[in-house]
């Protein structure tokens, strides 16, 4: 594609007034104004053909793969000439709604040989796939009247996965807490899933670990030593449904999910255990099978990052009885959800039947603060009085699903938003120490 540049078109508006005036003074002379533009024309498209052709360009994109949410992405942009190249040159790539650009879509190129590279920078909005499928690059001819431009299929995938700097920070700490308890505590019966060995009793063990037949038979008291249970299946089921993509504290119920589901896959792996995410909106979307070792927790922060925003209803049915049908074995499973209304809420309760009497759930509620504070506020005139009582309302059958989702045997945690991770990890860890897995 060829079009003129800046200055051919300034050339062009500055000659015209003067093509006009020579032919009102001399009428007898009007083609040599016209002339003018008629040779400012061709010289442009002599220009733009004298320019390297198009075939001979080849483009190449760098950059990370898989960035976090917030992270600034520098993406690089590689052109390289076959035979011949200009000095310069620019190149544009597509827009992107996960991507902020810190200074355009475009950026001018120096040519040196038959290369040249720029950078575009941009800020990592959301979580999603950002898929860059065409670069544009134009280079000017050698008298710089007109641009030469290549559209060119570049289909780079740029993966914003979720923000782990929570796990890096708090995963430390949980674990340092629990090591005290995985020295002493999993001696006690029933804190422990598994036979270990038997040891000399001694003062402060639980008398209850007493082997009293070994005891007799080795004329010393012995008591049982036991260990943690390891391999067990954790499944994080995340809904990523319309109620899901609401935004709490300015950021979306799914993003709060999936980092407390990568700081619990963190500990789990570290544990021993091994981990799988499912992921579900109107239909299941992701579902991994179960991993372990903690070198594949940048796998689980992948394909996490794979579950997208949704402005689907979630179906509740479909979902957890595909859940179902793919867990072969007992397994915990934590389920990240919200329920807009008491059908959906009334579902749900129904399509748990079948996991709970298999599995272990934990079932995972974001405090709704936003409707607490509407609930309690001070009513000054009646629509005060109005959305007051409407939120007390939905809380009311919120705290009715909750406890009925107890009553029907499964573990309910209820935290604000910036607890959620560190919340299910004590969870957890609470349940293996109760050899409840």
């Amino acid at each position: 594609m060829i079009y003129p540049r800046r200055r051919s078109v300034i050339m062009a508006a500055a000659l015209a007034p003067l093509a006009l005036a020579l032919g009102v003074t001399l009428p007898g002379y009007w083609f040599a104004g016209l002339s003018l533009l008629i040779f400012l024309l061709v010289a442009t498209a002599a220009d733009g053909l004298a320019a390297v052709r198009a075939r001979d360009l080849a483009v190449s994109c760098t950059g990370p793969r898989a960035p976090g949410v917030g992270d600034e992405i520098e993406l690089g942009i590689h052109l390289s000439f076959a035979a011949r190249a200009p000095s310069s040159a620019e190149a544009a790539i597509d827009s992107h709604p996960l991507l902020e650009p810190s200074g355009g879509y475009r950026c001018k190129i120096a040519i040196e040989g038959l290369e040249g590279v720029c950078a575009l920078r941009f800020n990592a909005r959301r979580r999603g796939i950002a898929n860059i499928r065409h670069v544009w690059a134009r280079w000017p001819g050698p008298l710089g009247l007109a641009w030469r431009q290549r559209r060119l299929v570049l289909d780079e995938q740029i993966l914003i996965t979720p923000d782990i700097n929570p796990v890096r920070q708090k995963s430390a700490q949980l674990l340092h807490q629990q090591a005290l308890h995985g020295l002493v505590a999993q001696m006690q019966i029933g804190e422990g899933a598994e036979f270990e060995s038997l040891t000399e009793y001694r003062p402060g063990m639980d008398r209850r670990s007493i082997d009293w037949k070994q005891s007799a038979r080795h004329t010393a008291l012995l008591a049982k030593e036991y260990r943690t249970e390891r391999n067990n299946n954790i499944v994080l089921a995340i809904d990523a449904g319309r109620a899901m993509s609401d935004p709490i504290a300015g950021i979306p119920r799914v993003d709060r999910a999936v980092s407390a589901g990568l700081l619990t896959a963190y500990v789990a792996l570290k544990e021993g255990d091994r981990v799988s995410f499912f992921g579900f909106d109107s239909r299941p979307r992701l579902a991994t099978n179960p991993v372990s070792g903690s070198q594949s927790f940048a796998l689980l922060q992948q394909l996490a990052g794979q579950l997208d925003y949704s402005a689907n209803e979630t179906n509740y049915t479909l979902a957890l009885s595909t859940l179902a049908a793919r867990l072969q074995r007992r397994s915990l499973i934590v389920i990240f959800t919200d329920f807009p209304d008491t059908i959906s809420a009334e579902l749900m309760l129904r399509a748990l039947g079948p996991l709970l009497s298999r599995h272990l759930i934990l079932f995972i509620s974001m405090r709704d603060e936003e409707m607490e504070d509407l609930a309690g506020a001070e009513p000054r005139d009646p629509a005060h009085v109005t959305r007051a009582v409407t939120a007390a309302a939905l809380l009311r059958q919120r705290k009715l699903v909750l406890s009925r989702l107890r009553h029907l045997g499964a573990h309910v945690l209820e935290t604000r938003y910036d607890e959620t991770g560190p919340a299910i990890v004590e969870s957890y860890f609470r349940m293996k120490r109760r050899s409840m897995l």
